[in-house]
């Protein structure tokens, strides 16, 4: 990592009586169907923190994976529509949510389409009409996680840290997630046409100009949300780490130094010089696709794939609270939080921390681990639930 990269730049209720004051966003009702282990479930929350406490394997995860589908995406796990299934059945798998906003309740409903061809669509309704698009939920609120195979983002490959990246953007921007889909869907047609032609140079062309316009625009919102993100994670107090961020890419990097039509010109030449070299390698070479995301431990000065595993997670989540926090001031509402197995690795000082942060920022955490005694801190400003085989009950 280059050191200069990272220097600053300028649905039954419960008896539950939470003490908190209702949060700017919160999911108060969840209803599944055919999802992973649940054949039927509901669950009836309100405002605030909630714990869903069981062994492994209980249905813990499976629960914020369907939370999780509350966001434009795949979900947490990004595994296929059709894998969700509850197995030996023949439905496709559905969910229905309340959320709270401060525009109102919005009523959600999503699942596979088992109609489509592949079986790989989902529909989503809000408020009983057919969404245009899933940005519309990014548009609604904001909605991140962590989840124990993020433990090794940054000794991965720089494709999870991207991801992890453009869902935050997405946070702050929800129009990225739709510039996001337009920008992959023309680097796969344009792969496609070079691998099996005929390279018809026109639509070689009309691929690459949607690939320098999206482009562009991508890397403009990544380098703008990762300066604020590392402004936060600088001047961020109490016991996790200080983090340094930059975003490593060349498209980034043209965005900070020309115009931005000047940095679609610059980019739609380099696709167009590199047809020959993607034909033969399968690959695109160059374009946001391949940029990354460098973190870097401020106080010892060592970049995250060389830290420790707990200061690789306890850097996480100081990025997800440095998210959530900007997120906070910037749409005037704290996005939602699916935190699984969070305590791990965590000593009683950052769980503490850990607390107090989403206390203070009054945002809905969902956090799930197998031993209810770790959020004993919570109990009184939670809601605790106990997750046996696929069953939940009030904790």
């Amino acid at each position: 990592m280059r050191q200069d990269a990272l220097a600053p730049l300028a649905i039954p209720a419960n008896d539950v009586s939470p003490v908190l004051a209702p949060v700017a966003v919160a999911v108060t009702r969840l209803m599944l169907t055919d999802f992973r282990g649940y054949a039927k479930a509901r669950l009836a929350v309100e405002p605030g923190p909630v714990v869903l406490y069981g062994a492994n394997g209980a249905g813990k995860t499976n629960l914020l994976e369907a939370l999780s589908f509350l966001a434009p995406g795949r979900g947490l796990r990004r595994a296929k529509l059709s894998e969700i299934d509850r197995r030996d059945q023949t439905g496709a798998w559905a969910l229905a949510a309340a959320v709270a906003t401060p525009a109102g309740e919005i009523e959600i409903g999503t699942g596979r389409d088992d109609v489509s061809d592949s079986g790989e669509r989902r529909h989503l309704r809000i408020d009983g009409s057919p969404a245009k698009s899933q940005q519309e939920l990014a548009e609604r609120f904001g909605l991140a996680w962590l989840t124990p195979q993020m433990d090794r983002l940054f000794i991965e490959g720089a494709s999870s840290r991207r991801r992890f990246l453009d869902r935050l953007v997405t946070g702050f921007d929800p129009g990225h997630w739709a510039r996001l889909n337009a920008y992959e869907k023309a680097l796969r047609e344009r792969a496609r046409l070079l691998r099996d032609g005929p390279q018809d140079p026109a639509w070689l062309a009309a691929l690459e100009d949607a690939m320098a316009e999206n482009g562009v625009a991508l890397a403009a919102a990544r380098v703008e949300a990762v300066l604020r993100l590392d402004a936060a994670c600088r001047s961020a107090k109490g016991p996790f780490p200080r983090a340094g961020l930059a975003v490593e890419g060349a498209v980034e990097t043209s965005v900070q130094s020309m115009p931005a039509l000047a940095a679609e010109e610059e980019f739609r030449k380099i696709l167009r010089d590199g047809r020959r070299l993607d034909a033969e390698s399968g690959v695109t070479q160059n374009g946001p696709h391949r940029s990354d995301l460098l973190v870097q431990h401020l106080g010892t000065g060592v970049e995250a794939g060389s830290c420790s595993t707990g200061e690789q997670k306890a850097l996480l989540i100081s990025i997800t609270l440095a998210y959530a926090g900007l997120s906070a001031a910037r749409r005037g509402q704290a996005p939602m939080l699916l935190l699984d197995e969070i305590t791990a690795h965590l000593d009683a000082e950052r769980r503490s921390a850990l607390f107090a942060a989403i206390l203070e920022l009054k945002a809905q955490a969902w956090l799930a681990g197998t031993d209810a005694g770790l959020f004993e801190e919570l109990r009184g400003n939670a809601q605790f639930f106990a997750i046996s085989r696929a069953a939940i009950a009030p904790g």
